[in-house]
């Protein structure tokens, strides 16, 4: 068990030397920050100099950075007081695979609007009968001159009531195996034929989406990676969402402002949300909320500390558990950067940070219920009653650790399940045999449909 002084000094692992990507990146934003300047223009400035994506190649408006650098880069523009990168599911899916399987052209247009908020994606993958076999999908395009013409119904898409574009998989050949058939596409979320419905949680919120495509439109310009090829690009998606979504990835999909033309904050001052973000502008957000991806664990040593629940040993015990869990994300990321300058990689990398993702989330869960007490049977479903609550109860942060804990179920389902995250890696890295399956050699049509 950890000693109270070891915990009260928890989450002071910045304060490290100062790299010489930080010392780069300060120098730029002594340089370009202005809290007078619009969103949009500051975020031109960061996207174009290849600091909004640092991770991203050079041709694709990054700087080639590791993981753990880019870790290391959002922190740093936050901890500075700046406004951070556009986040969304454009920034950590859609430019990454575009970049890798994307034509330069196709960079040059979806990838600079993404770097730059002026657009922002959803992606458009799992179906009502199509989710953990997620090849099963039946969503169709079938070409008409230029254009593709796409029929079908997704469901749990994040953020699709705030999306400009989707990455949209969809069967392109039926007469095919059914991972062989599928394209993937860049498509329109304003055109007529998508019809987007929102899908309220038990947390309060709607952050998934169901979405109807009837006659909806797509160019030929817009398939990404070849046709009938969106099996492959699609894992890179996926790849990346483990990644980003796992432990040790910063933070992920979180920015304070939104990007995006429906969001409309673009032409905003961008001083206005470092003024207005949760405590100091040089506090970064996942240090003290986690954001629904859990609790940090130096967000409820301080709630601990507060209501005293910090001198029941189990609980610190638990504290330091989760807390010797980010560190081991962090110190992945650190070992993953090692191994790729010497060439080299750690297979299944991706799939074990988000297991640990997972683990840690039901862990803050638990832990910030015993350490709410009573309270932690409080919770409000809007934000004029978080307020109330927080009025009531003088503890703002309550909600947010119960909103977590009722979030708490979802990252093992979502981004693909724990159970096919140890499926992934007990047979590309520790060589298991494959599951028996009898549809790898028929055609998607002749296939047995999930209902």
């Amino acid at each position: 068990m950890l000693p109270k002084a070891m915990i009260s000094r928890m989450g002071t692992s910045d304060l490290q030397p100062e790299s010489s990507v930080t010392k780069e990146l300060t120098k730029w934003l002594d340089s370009n920050w202005d809290p007078d300047l619009q969103v949009g223009e500051w975020w031109e400035r960061l996207g174009t100099d290849g600091w909004a994506a640092p991770g991203l190649p050079d041709n694709a408006f990054g700087r080639g950075l590791s993981r753990g650098d880019t870790v290391v880069v959002q922190k740093t523009i936050t901890a500075y007081g700046a406004l951070s990168a556009p986040g969304g599911l454009g920034l950590l899916l859609a430019a990454p695979t575009i970049a890798a399987h994307g034509t330069q052209e196709q960079i040059n247009a979806y990838v600079y609007e993404i770097v730059t908020g002026k657009k922002a994606w959803c992606q458009l993958f799992s179906e009502p009968a199509a989710g953990s076999d997620l090849a099963g999908l039946q969503t169709r395009a079938e070409q008409d001159g230029d254009e593709w013409v796409v029929n079908g119904q997704k469901v749990w898409t994040s953020s699709g009531h705030w999306a400009d574009l989707g990455m949209l998989l969809a069967r392109t050949d039926p007469n095919v195996p059914k991972h062989k058939g599928i394209s993937y596409f860049a498509i329109d979320m304003h055109q007529p034929g998508v019809e987007v419905r929102p899908l309220k949680e038990m947390t309060g919120r709607a952050m998934f989406n169901e979405v109807f495509l009837t006659e909806a439109r797509t160019l030929n310009q817009a398939l990404i990676g070849g046709l009938n090829n969106g099996w492959a690009v699609a894992n890179t998606t996926l790849a990346n969402e483990r990644a980003g979504l796992g432990a040790g990835g910063g933070d992920a999909a979180a920015s304070v402002a939104m990007p995006g033309t429906v969001a409309n904050q673009l032409g905003l001052r961008a001083g206005d949300f470092i003024a207005s973000s949760a405590g100091s502008a040089r506090k970064t957000s996942s240090e003290e909320t986690g954001g629904l991806f859990g609790v940090s664990a130096q967000a409820l040593i301080n709630k601990a500390i507060k209501n005293g629940t910090i001198n029941d040993p189990l609980i610190r015990q638990d504290l330091a558990r989760l807390y010797c869990l980010g560190e081991v994300g962090r110190f992945n990321n650190l070992r993953q950067k090692a191994m790729r300058l010497s060439g080299s990689d750690i297979p299944g990398l991706p799939n074990i940070a988000k297991l640990s993702m997972s683990q840690m989330v039901k862990l803050s869960r638990d832990l910030g219920l015993r350490i709410l007490g009573p309270y932690g049977m409080l919770h409000a479903y809007s934000s004029a009653d978080r307020k109330t609550l927080a009025q009531i109860t003088g503890s703002p942060e309550n909600s947010m650790i119960t909103e977590v804990a009722l979030f708490a179920q979802a990252p093992s389902i979502y981004g693909g399940t724990d159970q096919i995250q140890r499926n992934i890696l007990g047979e590309r890295v520790l060589g298991l045999p494959r599951e028996p399956s009898s549809d790898q050699d028929v055609a998607f049509k002749d296939l047995q449909k999930n209902r």
